[in-house]
């Protein structure tokens, strides 16, 4: 079949790339592996995303996990395996993740609550001011651009073509490129939060959701960035610092609505730091190597939108904060759609049929 995948992000580029061993798949997109993909965390973890009335996004996120190491190996890239610890400065916080750690144990998901001390056996660089936090083994991490270079060489590599442009709407079997027409098979919508200006059904079920995200690298003579990733509650603000290979750090993310605004903001930089240094105090000896901003594609019930909107046309996108965490399972799910088989049980929950009997 011929097959057109609109979205160049972890999404698109994953769905491209798995829909290539099948049928001939073109890719369009004006700046492929860029967005929201290019400056994400790199965190593969449902587990510490997880909270009470999400139980459905925990299953998903756990299912397509199981597939990381196989997708990974597939792309030739390395996982950081090490895990997730997640801390807690003050009472109030450290009360947010008893609430987690009771919902992960009733859901049978194992995790350790330690004390402060016991957290800087484990990260000697953790500051005092941590009062307490869990350990959670299971969590995965990936460097997000080394992920989107594999992708986009390996989707070449596979026969997908690319059409840098942009796509002013999709319809049933064709994609309308503004003086262009792009006919196909089957169209799939995976442009993030821009999915939703593309097809009438995705108009109030997908919104951009603005995160800043600085890098920052260790200078000669600092302490070196922590062993694992370190998600932490500041005051009730989360917060996270993900270590990449280099003694990179990478710190994130402010997370708010303001339409398609993705300008760094001084507030934004400032509440980083601040919240980043309450937990590793030592990052003040680091070099600020970028300041950047995404937009994440919000949906109304943070799960994300994966199958058939009209036939001929598929959307895989809403994906929120958990793009590079199910992308191996909405690529699996996709191409079983395109090939006419059953997707995964799991990805049920995220048809976007479920948007019109909320409506009716």
């Amino acid at each position: 079949m011929k097959v057109v995948v609109v979205g160049g992000g972890v999404i698109g580029l994953s769905v491209a790339w798995r829909l290539a061993t099948e049928h001939d798949v073109t890719l369009v997109d004006p700046a492929p592996g860029r967005g929201a993909s290019w400056v994400a965390g790199g965190m593969l973890a449902p587990v510490t995303e997880s909270w009470p009335g999400e139980e459905d996004l925990l299953d998903l996120g756990s299912a397509s996990l199981d597939s990381w190491p196989a997708f990974a190996a597939g792309l030739g890239i390395s996982l950081h395996t090490a895990g997730t610890i997640v801390a807690a400065v003050d009472a109030a916080d450290a009360a947010q993740l008893d609430v987690l750690a009771d919902f992960l144990a009733a859901r049978g998901r194992d995790v350790d609550r330690l004390t402060g001390r016991e957290l800087r056996r484990v990260e000697p660089t953790i500051s005092f001011r941590v009062r307490s936090g869990l350990m959670v083994p299971g969590d995965l991490a990936v460097d997000n651009r080394e992920l989107l270079r594999a992708l986009h060489s390996s989707a070449e590599a596979a026969g997908v073509g690319f059409v840098r442009e942009p796509v002013r709407a999709v319809r049933r079997e064709a994609v309308d490129l503004g003086g262009t027409t792009l006919r196909c098979d089957v169209a799939v919508i995976a442009a993030g939060a821009w999915s939703s200006g593309l097809h009438p059904a995705l108009a109030s079920a997908v919104y951009p959701v603005k995160g800043e995200i600085l890098r920052l690298r260790a200078r000669p003579n600092a302490l070196p960035p922590p062993a694992h990733t370190v998600r932490a509650l500041v005051e009730s603000r989360p917060v996270y610092l993900v270590p990449r290979e280099g003694d990179e750090l990478v710190v994130g993310a402010t997370q708010y609505e303001a339409g398609f605004d993705d300008e760094v903001t001084a507030g934004g930089v400032r509440d980083l730091l601040m919240y980043a240094e309450t937990v590793l105090p030592g990052i003040t000896e680091y070099g600020l190597a970028e300041c950047a901003a995404g937009l994440r594609a919000g949906s109304r019930d943070n799960l994300p939108l994966i199958g058939w909107l009209e036939p001929g046309v598929l959307v895989a996108a809403g994906h929120h904060r958990n793009g590079l965490l199910l992308a191996p399972i909405t690529a699996d799910a996709v191409a079983a759609f395109v090939s006419g088989a059953a997707p995964p049980p799991v990805v049920r929950v995220a048809d976007p049929a479920r948007l019109k009997q909320r409506t009716s």
